[in-house]
């Protein structure tokens, strides 16, 4: 059985690469912005998200440009 009182383990920090910039990032608790390099990293993607640059598909057909008949 395991004591709860035990503080977790650390684990060894991982080298990944930025999503924004490609760079290398270090992947650990002391890095504030993972899994990005730095905050301008993290804002650039934000602001992708925000702006919609970033989608996912979608099969559904377009709405009609007045809305439903039916509902009218």
């Amino acid at each position: 059985m395991s004591d709860s009182n035990q503080p977790q383990q650390d684990f060894a920090p991982r080298k990944v690469r930025c999503p924004a910039c490609a760079g290398v990032s270090l992947y650990s608790t002391a890095n504030p912005y993972r899994p990005f390099c730095s905050a301008r990293c993290k804002g650039v993607d934000l602001g992708a998200w925000a702006s919609e640059e970033f989608k996912l598909p979608d099969d559904t057909p377009p709405d009609e440009p007045f809305g439903d008949p039916r509902l009218q």
